[in-house]
């Protein structure tokens, strides 16, 4: 939980600056919504929870719109981040790697953050201007460390770049199939069979 206090409080913490204090609230409400989901989520219940006032949300954020919009940003962030420290772990296959990122996501403790992340994409390309900036990167941001990882692999860079999409596509169809379904069998067994094929005998 970020400082209950609104102000910048004298000592060390006046020299927060609004982006630093930006940073450790928008981490703590992905934390929430990673741990409560956003059913019936407002900025004040939000603020209470990470204590801090709505005001203050809406001083950093604009809107609960916008903040939800940074909570997903976030959220794709953080999954870069794990794909990227799991590849530096010694021993691991690439299709090793790609089996404990799918074991991430489909945690149930983030299926909160997996709905936000379709509920606002929804809206988007339903054209609602509050949501559309979430489409900006929506797939760029994946493909970049995707191909370069297919490429330093010995991968053709026009190849890399059809077999990263077609892996993107893939793991964000099975996340809705869980979601919706709740067949986690069914789609375990289908990951595991798109990674066959993927990685070949891996």
């Amino acid at each position: 939980m970020v400082n209950t206090d609104d102000s910048h409080p004298e000592g060390e913490a006046a020299h927060v600056t609004d982006g630093d204090r930006r940073a450790q609230l928008l981490h703590a409400a992905v934390d929430h919504v990673a741990a409560h989901g956003i059913a019936d989520l407002s900025l004040r219940r939000l603020g209470a929870a990470i204590g801090v006032s709505h005001r203050m949300l809406i001083h950093y954020f604009g809107s609960k719109e916008q903040l939800l919009i940074e909570i997903v940003r976030t959220s794709e962030q953080r999954q870069r981040e794990l794909l990227s420290r799991l590849r530096t772990e010694p021993g691991l296959l690439p299709a090793d790697v790609a089996r404990l990122l799918w074991q991430q996501l489909t945690d149930p403790r983030l299926a909160g953050q997996e709905r936000l992340f379709f509920e606002i994409c929804g809206q988007a390309l339903r054209g609602r201007p509050e949501a559309a900036p979430i489409l900006k990167g929506l797939v760029a941001d994946w493909l970049e460390p995707l191909v370069a990882a297919e490429v330093a692999a010995g991968a053709d860079p026009a190849a890399a770049r059809n077999r990263a999409r077609l892996g993107l596509a893939t793991v964000r169809g099975l996340l809705l199939d869980l979601l919706a379904t709740g067949d986690r069998a069914g789609v375990d067994a289908a990951m595991g069979e798109f990674l066959r094929l993927y990685y070949g005998s891996e």
